[in-house]
Formats: C-alpha cells, sequence, structure tokens
C-alpha cells in the first residue's frame, strides 16, 4: 500500500513539474552581351526581376536625369498640400542666375510667372534648369534647403551611392549617382498618378505668361517623339528622362509596355557616334535611344511570365513522430509565384528547386503549419523562396507524448544529479548503519567478557 501510494505521489510530481515548464539587387552583370554605355539596367517593375545589369552600382553623373528626383519631391508637396498645381510662381533672380547660359533653358525671365503645373511640363520635356530652380524654392525656400531634401529622400528610398549638389544635374564633382539608384527613384516617382502621364507627354503648349508668348514644348526623348528625330520611336514606350553633358554623356531612363508587360531601362554614359549610311553620307547615332531600343527588344523577346509554382503542388513529405495514426506528412508551396523567365524553359526539367526541412517533425502538426523551404532557380538565378506547410493535421498520441515527456524529464542534468544524490545518500545510510551495528556487536560482547560482577551465594 505504501509502495502504491509513493509511486503515485511521484507521478503527480512528475506531471506538475512538465506542465509548469513553458511548453535578391544583383550587384554582378546579368546578360552574355553588352550595352554601349558605362552602365545600364533592365528590370521587370512588376516582380523587379533584373533582365539585364551592367555596372549598375558604378557612381556616374546623371546629367538632366536628376530633374526625376526634383519632380518627384515637387509631386509630393502637392500631395502634402504645401502647393497646388495652380499654384503660381513668380521667377527670382537667384533662381534664373543659378543656372549658366548655355545650358538647357525655356528661356524663363526673372520677374515672369508661371504655374507649377507649366513648370513641371518645361523640365520633364524640355528640361529647363532655371524650372528647377523655381519649383526647389517654392517647395523648400530655397535652392540650398531644397538640395538637402533630395538628398535625404535619396537615402530614404535606399539610395546607397547618391548624392545630388543642385536641382537639375548641371556638372559637379559631388554630384553622382547609379543605375540601381535612378530605377529606385524612377520607381517611386512611378508611384504618383500625376507622373508617367507627364514624362510621356509629346507635345504641350505652355501659354502666354506675363513677360513671354505661348511656348510650344517637345518631349526630348525621341522613342517616343519624332519631332527632332524618326529615327528611334519605339511602339509601347512611355518616356520618362533624358540627359547629356560632356561628362555624363547621353544618358536616358525609359519604360515601355507591351502584351501586358512592362520595363523600365536606366542607361548611363552613352555616346552620340558618327555612322556611314549606304550612300556614303555620314550621319549620327545617339545610343542611349538605340542600346534602349536593344534593351527592350531583349526584354520583350527572350523573356515571358511563366507560373513556376503553385500552392496545390505536393512537394515531398516529411517524417511524423509522436502519432500513432501516421507517420509522414505531405507538404505544398504557401502561394503561387509567376516570375518572367527566359523563353523555352522546361519548368519541370530546367527549375533547379532546393528543399530544405527537419528529417521529421513531432505530433500535433496543424493543416497549414510551416514544415520547411523551397528554393526555386535557375542558371544560378533565385526566383523564389516559399514555404512549405503541411497539407493535413496530424494528432499526437498522447501515450507517446507522455512517454517522451518523462524520458526527457528524467533525462534532465538536475534530475540525474539528484537521482545520484538520492543513490549516494541511500549508499551513505546503508554504510552507516552497517558500521554502527558492527560497532554495537563488537562493544557488546567485550563488556561481557570483561565484567567483574560477582554474585552473593546462597
Amino acid at each position: 500500500m505504501k509502495t502504491r501510494r509513493f509511486f503515485a505521489l511521484f507521478f503527480c510530481a512528475v506531471l506538475m513539474f512538465l506542465l509548469a515548464v513553458p511548453a535578391y539587387a544583383a550587384d554582378g552583370d546579368v546578360g552574355d552581351w553588352e550595352i554601349a554605355a558605362k552602365a545600364a539596367l533592365l528590370i521587370d517593375p512588376d516582380t523587379e526581376e533584373i533582365l539585364y545589369a551592367r555596372n549598375i552600382h558604378e557612381r556616374l553623373y546623371p546629367a538632366s536625369l536628376t530633374k526625376i528626383m526634383t519632380c518627384l519631391l515637387v509631386l509630393e508637396s502637392i500631395d502634402g498640400g504645401t502647393l497646388t498645381r495652380d499654384t503660381v510662381l513668380t521667377a527670382s533672380e537667384a533662381a534664373i542666375n543659378a543656372v549658366p547660359a548655355d545650358g538647357s533653358s525655356v528661356g524663363i525671365k526673372p520677374g515672369e510667372q508661371l504655374t507649377v503645373d507649366e513648370l513641371l511640363y518645361c523640365i520633364m520635356l524640355s528640361s529647363a534648369n532655371e524650372g528647377c530652380n523655381m519649383l526647389a524654392e517654392a517647395v523648400s525656400g530655397s535652392i540650398e534647403s531644397f538640395v538637402e531634401k533630395m538628398n535625404d529622400k535619396a537615402a530614404a528610398l535606399g539610395c546607397e551611392d547618391t548624392h545630388f549638389a543642385n536641382t537639375n544635374g548641371l556638372p559637379d564633382s559631388n554630384h553622382y549617382t547609379t543605375a540601381w539608384d535612378l530605377y529606385l527613384i524612377t520607381k517611386e516617382a512611378r508611384k504618383h498618378p500625376d507622373f508617367m502621364p507627364l514624362v510621356n507627354t509629346v507635345h504641350h503648349e505652355v501659354p502666354a505668361t506675363n513677360m513671354a508668348a505661348a511656348r510650344n514644348l517637345w518631349s526630348t526623348n525621341y522613342l517616343i517623339c519624332s519631332y527632332r528625330s524618326s529615327n528611334y520611336l519605339y511602339p509601347g514606350a512611355e518616356g520618362i528622362k533624358t540627359g547629356s553633358t560632356s561628362a555624363a554623356g547621353y544618358c536616358l531612363v525609359s519604360s515601355a509596355t507591351k502584351s501586358g508587360r512592362s520595363v523600365i531601362s536606366v542607361v548611363l554614359g552613352a555616346e552620340r557616334v558618327e555612322m556611314t549610311g549606304q550612300d556614303g553620307k555620314p550621319y549620327y547615332v545617339t545610343e542611349s535611344f538605340s542600346e534602349t531600343i536593344k534593351l527592350f527588344d531583349w526584354g520583350f523577346d527572350n523573356f515571358e511570365r511563366q507560373i513556376i509554382v503553385t500552392p496545390d503542388e505536393l512537394v515531398c513529405e516529411v517524417g511524423v513522430t509522436l502519432s500513432q495514426e501516421q507517420n509522414t506528412v505531405k507538404v505544398h508551396p504557401d502561394r503561387e509565384v509567376e516570375r518572367l523567365m527566359p523563353k523555352g524553359l522546361d519548368l519541370e526539367k530546367d527549375l533547379e528547386r532546393t528543399i530544405t526541412t527537419e528529417e521529421s517533425v513531432e505530433a500535433p502538426v496543424e493543416r497549414g503549419q510551416k514544415l520547411g523551404e523551397m528554393t526555386i532557380s535557375y542558371n544560378g538565378t533565385v526566383y523564389a523562396t516559399v514555404d512549405l506547410l503541411a497539407d493535413e493535421d496530424v494528432a499526437a498520441s498522447r501515450l507517446l507524448v507522455f512517454r517522451r515527456d518523462l524520458i526527457e524529464f528524467l533525462h534532465r542534468p538536475i534530475v540525474l544529479i539528484s537521482a545520484a544524490a538520492v543513490v549516494v545518500l541511500i549508499l551513505l545510510i546503508i554504510i552507516l548503519r552497517a558500521v554502527s551495528r558492527s560497532r554495537s556487536r563488537r562493544y557488546g560482547r567485550s563488556s561481557y567478557r570483561g565484567s567483574s560482577y560477582r554474585g552473593r551465594r546462597r
């Protein structure tokens, strides 16, 4: 009876103790052919997959591509209520005199009044340097403060290799950016509903002002405008901004849409080269446009969107312990993944799948529980990483769980140490008792033999 009571108390203590314990921007070049420019980037803005990259983190002069950032900050000021598109601005002496006479301009004079909307067309279609300074003063109070805001915005967007020294891209050794950073700035600008309609405008007439007659503005982007040249028109092209200086070369950020797909390109440091026609006469090719066309053709002709993972696909089985129902559970991807892939791929044969799971998991397992990951890649490029989820519930066996918990409890260091201490204590008690009995027997016999008692005889 005492033994049963001891084990009952022992297991209750064990249970109470157990319940108390708390249960990729690409850095390298992409593409096996070369664009005639210092740096180039082609990217799918929907998936952010890089289709071509060359020197995309090299610091270069951006020329008037700077105006994308200027336009972005003005649009944000409009969104914030600081300005409206109808706000009338008056050109200051500082805004006009801060730009050289030989720079791109629409001839705005000190004291001339234009709306914010008209100035946006001036800077994005005709690259008006003085218009940038006027907008900068309206947003920040001074050109210098606005330039600080440009750099703060660039840092906030993750541009790690960008520094602006002015509002318009005029040559300055401390004014630089990269193809990748320009993409980040353009991506942010494209979020504003007024940006793409603005930069995709071919022609705009600025109404007469207090000091000038009406101005006709034509886009400097030959991909969408044939006013100066029809050699580069590209169906589906959409803006965005041109730029050129002797130090920067010919630069272009543009986008295009075809068959429901869009791409964005950045070309920096291209050249204008002299060529000889079939008639022997010389002509010039502005490679910022011709190389952008090559990028667009490359993106549309060699890639297509494909579903590479579906959530109903059973990928593999994972071992399950502590269950008497089953010893494995199937897993499936957590979502559908659509990516821009090279055309002609056999998705089952050509894609490499790297599956990472535990050899086994303990029940209970809940349907939808994450049990691993799967990475899908092709030719060294990772296209997706998805979680692998359990396809069904797996119940745990109470007996197996109790057995596991008891074994774990008994193997805890504190339990082993305590058990060892109890054993040592028991051994000590046994030894002490044995010694005590031995002494009692020995001293008892000695006293009896050595007695000098003599009783009275009767």
